[in-house]
């Protein structure tokens, strides 16, 4: 593996065995930091199941009665539920590794250089995904309280504890993947894929989506919890574009469009 690397570095090239091999490589240690931070989710599990299950216990309480809670049926859910939990642990934990290793596999061959680059890429990225999961849980009990709404009066709502849980998760996660958004529009810059030129002339297009993309991951009919997540995830895009811009000039300075010089005229190169 080290010779290998040491081959195809110079110019950043992969033959398609070698993408896959790199591929693994990345899974396996992206693997490994998630299982590491399950172990400590499955510890923190009760304190954690306490945070989560917040808006339902504030919701009995306000109402004054026990007409909604939680139902662990089956005799291995609440072992499945706290696995389930733990996992989810680690994914949040484990976010500096695994986000590196996208990094690394999007942006192959990096230079000395490149490698401080990533670094600082990272320091980003991990913030604001732990920023967007932070967003979530603020906003949580109100998604929560709104979907309870529509139980009806007199009516009895025990969620089953699993689809609670895995409901939570992934809208948790999915605030905090969205605000790796612009992390993930630099990445494609720095890898000379997608210019800032090309954003900025798509922008109505990003923001649409942008905007289908938190009605998605909002289920409540109100448009205030689609915004919480829409209008973070627009002055990101934005940032990432002014950033991009920066970074486009810098290489434009530094590597001179020799496409002006004539044909029947010799470069400076």
């Amino acid at each position: 593996m080290t010779l290998l690397r040491r081959r195809r570095n110079p110019e950043g090239r992969m033959s398609l065995a070698d993408h896959l091999r790199e591929l693994r490589r990345r899974v396996v240690w992206s693997v490994l930091g998630l299982l590491a931070g399950a172990v400590v989710g499955w510890f923190v599990y009760t304190r954690l199941l306490d945070v989560l299950t917040a808006p339902i216990v504030h919701i009995q309480k306000a109402r004054g009665d026990r007409s909604i809670g939680l139902n662990f049926s089956g005799l291995t859910q609440a072992f499945s539920v706290q696995l389930k939990v733990a996992i989810f642990v680690g994914i949040i934990l484990s976010c500096p590794v695994w986000l590196y290793q996208i990094w690394a596999f999007i942006v192959p061959g990096l230079t000395k250089r490149e490698r401080r680059t990533s670094m600082a890429f990272i320091a980003a990225a991990v913030p604001l995904f732990v920023a967007g999961c932070l967003l979530a849980l603020w906003t949580m009990p109100r998604v929560v309280e709104v979907l309870y709404g529509f139980t009806p009066s007199g009516s009895f709502n025990f969620t089953n504890a699993s689809d609670y849980l895995t409901f939570v998760t992934r809208f948790i996660l999915a605030f905090g993947l969205a605000f790796l958004l612009p992390v993930l529009l630099v990445a494609l810059n720095v890898a000379h894929v997608l210019p800032a030129r090309v954003m900025i002339k798509g922008w109505r297009i990003a923001v649409m989506l942008i905007f289908v993309f938190a009605a998605l991951m909002t289920p409540t009919p109100d448009a205030w919890t689609m915004l919480v997540l829409a209008l973070p995830m627009v002055g990101l895009f934005y940032l990432a574009v002014g950033v991009s811009a920066l970074l486009d000039r810098k290489r434009s300075k530094n590597d001179p469009d020799w496409r002006d010089v004539p044909d029947d005229e010799a470069s400076p190169l």
